[in-house]
């Protein structure tokens, strides 16, 4: 499946995604642009030491490493 379709499909939907960084960020994606940067809902981010709840995030696309749907 090309990028923007999966974008697409994952609109209004929670998503989990791996950053470069090797964080996680789950939220729901309310909004995408053409470079694949988004804008996520109800965010939290997970590293192997903590949780922590993080609101409204606008993320660059090329940060991603690996994006999937929750559930």
């Amino acid at each position: 499946m090309l990028p923007l379709k999966a974008l697409e499909s994952f609109l209004n939907k929670r998503i989990s995604l791996l950053l470069k960084d090797n964080r996680i960020l789950e939220g729901k994606l309310v909004g995408y642009d053409d470079y694949m940067n988004m804008v996520l809902v109800d965010t939290e981010e997970r590293t192997e030491q903590m949780t922590r709840r993080l609101g409204t995030v606008i993320l660059r696309g090329n940060n991603v490493v690996r994006l999937s749907l929750i559930g």
